[in-house]
């Protein structure tokens, strides 16, 4: 193991109370109150599909669907730093994944005019080896295409790598692209679903419990 790749919402940074914030101000524009984030954290790893879904109860065939998600986009574009932060320790991890000799970089769905800005707040952006965005690549994840870019840019292989996220599209984009996997059970991961069903190759509790699944320095 040479390189660790995070995805971002749910996994890296507890983004939920931003983008709960944007959503309700998309609410309190229909005469709406709003939600607590606690209902809407485990849609906030599926962006605006999930959240719109869960807030407004609408989908992408809904007619005012682009409407409500240019809204719910501007809102957050505006106020995507406000209550955003690292996980519990993450900063101490990261460290020790350079203190390791470790590369490590951030594959997210998440589109560059979000992304780039949120991890200059957390002092990310310059420290991260590698940052492939949602619209870096052709494709987004489940499919493979950012997850070996961000092998390529590093002059890895992917075998070389562990993908740690909180979705089973970041399982599913790490088994196609033939790297490892690890679930971040402290994600953003609704009650009802079975990550165990998601044919990842091991879970965190945390972030320092993926120390435990990496080489000693």
């Amino acid at each position: 193991m040479r390189a660790v790749l995070f995805d971002l919402d749910g996994t890296l940074a507890d983004t939920a109370g931003d983008l709960a914030a944007a959503l309700n101000r998309v609410r309190a524009d229909r005469g709406l109150p709003p939600l607590p984030v606690a209902s809407l954290r485990p849609h906030a790893s599926d962006g605006s599909r999930g959240l719109l879904g869960a807030g407004l109860g609408v989908t992408q065939e809904d007619p005012q669907w682009e409407a409500l998600k240019d809204a719910f986009l501007g809102y957050y574009a505006t106020a995507l730093a406000v209550h955003s932060a690292l996980f519990a320790d993450g900063s101490r991890v990261l460290a020790e994944i350079e203190r390791r000799g470790l590369a490590w970089g951030i594959v997210t769905n998440k589109a560059t005019r979000f992304a780039l800005p949120l991890l200059e707040h957390l002092g990310l952006a310059s420290r991260a080896e590698v940052i492939v965005c949602g619209d870096t690549t052709a494709h987004t994840k489940p499919h493979p295409a950012p997850l070996l870019h961000a092998v390529a840019q590093l002059g890895l292989v992917a075998t070389d790598c562990v993908y740690v996220g909180d979705a089973e599209r970041d399982v599913a984009s790490a088994r196609a692209a033939g790297m490892a996997s690890l679930v971040a059970r402290y994600g953003y991961i609704a009650a009802e679903l079975n990550p165990e069903a998601w044919g990842a190759d091991g879970f965190i509790a945390s972030l320092p419990a993926l120390l435990d699944w990496l080489p000693a320095a």
